[in-house]
């Protein structure tokens, strides 16, 4: 997610682009600073637990175990530290780790797990682990990138285009890439209001545009703002870690269910049925439902056949 440093440049942004008065820009900075204290720097590196994950849910295991012949799945993980994992106290924990896990099971065929993301990110970062990934390209990246573009001096345009560009040279080489949109900021308690309103709106709108240039590059996007923002405003403390900013094992383990079966489809090997059209923003009503009956309406619509 955003580096809490960053928020200064935020309101910078949003006092040029809205006309802030000189009251109103002191009050942002002024709870930017006192969000800054509370959040703090990160407490340590993302946790590492790449390698072959097997249809089990065993590994990482050495490759050299793998049975003569048997050529697992390579799946590259790129983006910010939400994409890292930050925040999970246990390797098994790791979004990386359980979409490597998840997807073994369901296409049985092991997958090798290599981790990119970078905490602190932006999408003018990505050209960088994309080349890290060229030389040997796998069948599928996923992407999670944008939250630090919020707080940064990128605008919505220019981050949706360099995220855009980044899909695009990888869609070329055959790759089948996943991108999980920018998640709703107005959803992290610590930014007082109104500079989380500011937060949220940039957010939502990065997430829009950067849905329209992932379709364009020919990857697959999941409005991550959309599906789990509520089960976050309504449930932060299962949802957040103790940092109060990156998400939990709970809250990586409610992203990771939804973008399985996008992740499956971009193989060509989802089983459910074709994916619904991503959803709207939800509804207030929608908002206090928790998360399984989020993910049961989505498999509803997969089982029916929607659109």
């Amino acid at each position: 997610m955003i580096g809490a440093r960053a928020l200064r440049l935020a309101i910078l942004a949003a006092g040029t682009a809205g006309g802030l008065s000189g009251a109103a820009y002191g009050l942002l900075n002024g709870q930017s600073r006192h969000a800054r204290r509370i959040i703090g720097p990160p407490a340590r590196e993302p946790l590492c637990a790449d390698g072959v994950h097997l249809p089990t849910g065993l590994g990482p295991v050495p490759r050299q175990d793998l049975t003569t012949g048997a050529e697992p799945l390579e799946l590259a993980v790129l983006g910010d530290s939400s994409a890292a994992g930050l925040g999970v106290d246990f390797p098994d924990e790791l979004p990386g780790v359980r979409l490597a896990r998840g997807l073994a099971a369901e296409i049985e065929v092991p997958v090798a797990l290599t981790t990119r993301a970078i905490v602190g990110t932006t999408s003018q970062g990505l050209a960088e682990q994309v080349d890290a990934v060229s030389a040997h390209p796998p069948q599928l990246v996923l992407i999670i990138v944008g939250a630090n573009d919020v707080t940064s001096k990128l605008g919505v345009a220019s981050s949706a285009a360099l995220l855009g560009d980044a899909v695009r040279r990888l869609t070329a080489q055959g790759v089948a890439v996943v991108v999980g949109t920018c998640p709703d900021l107005g959803a992290i308690r610590p930014i007082p209001q109104p500079l989380r309103s500011i937060a949220s709106r940039w957010s939502l709108a990065l997430g829009r545009a950067q849905r329209t240039a992932v379709e364009a590059a020919g990857g697959y996007a999941v409005p991550l703002a959309d599906l789990l923002s509520p089960e976050f405003l309504t449930r932060p403390a299962e949802f957040f870690s103790t940092d109060r900013f990156h998400p939990s094992a709970a809250g990586y383990e409610a992203a990771a269910t939804l973008l399985l079966p996008v992740m499956c489809t971009a193989l060509g090997q989802w089983r459910g049925g074709p994916l619904p059209a991503a959803p709207t923003r939800s509804s207030a009503a929608e908002a206090r439902r928790p998360t399984s009956r989020i993910v049961s309406r989505i498999n509803r619509t997969l089982h029916r056949g929607g659109d």
